[in-house]
């Protein structure tokens, strides 16, 4: 059973919901993925979030665009996370996306990543799982060491080579 739902409107989405797929599978969580659209097919929508507890879903991670609806609608239904991906957009870069998301009513919160920020989405959404599960937790701080030595052998080459011969 699947533990976080990740949900898009559009498949021009997929690059960056993607990226939270993966992290998620390298840190052996289950998901679901469904693409989604609020707007278009509102009555898919409301069964997909009203009955994403049911099916144990713990977190949904929400991406969207321009008007950026999906992200707040799960959260007006689904009684647990939800974690909203503003997506770059060509005619404001995103902040369009980005403000939808975050300026939320009182009430119904939605966690706001970085626009595009399907990583961080997934990170964030494994450290909310992670506060009952010291396995995940263990994966977690794995992770994190791994980035720190990506970033010190990357400064060892650097160190090595100089930045004129850098690559």
């Amino acid at each position: 059973m699947a533990e976080i739902g990740i949900v898009m409107g559009s498949d021009s989405d997929m690059p960056v919901m993607a990226k939270a797929a993966g992290v998620l599978d390298e840190l052996g969580i289950s998901y679901e993925m469904n693409i989604i659209s609020a707007h278009r097919e509102p009555d898919v929508f409301f069964e997909y979030a009203k009955s994403a507890e049911g099916r144990g879903l713990k977190v949904i991670i929400a991406g969207a665009g321009m008007a950026a609806h999906l992200p707040g609608m799960c959260a007006a239904l689904f009684p647990l996370p939800v974690i909203g991906i503003p997506m770059h957009t060509t005619s404001l870069g995103g902040r369009d996306s980005l403000y939808s998301i975050v300026q939320m009513p009182s009430g119904i919160p939605v966690a706001t990543v970085a626009i595009n920020g399907g990583v961080n989405a997934a990170l964030l959404a494994a450290k909310i799982l992670a506060v009952s599960d010291e396995g995940l937790l263990n994966k977690l701080k794995a992770y994190s060491e791994k980035l720190k030595a990506q970033v010190e052998a990357k400064d060892a080459h650097l160190q090595e080579t100089g930045y004129k011969n850098y690559q």
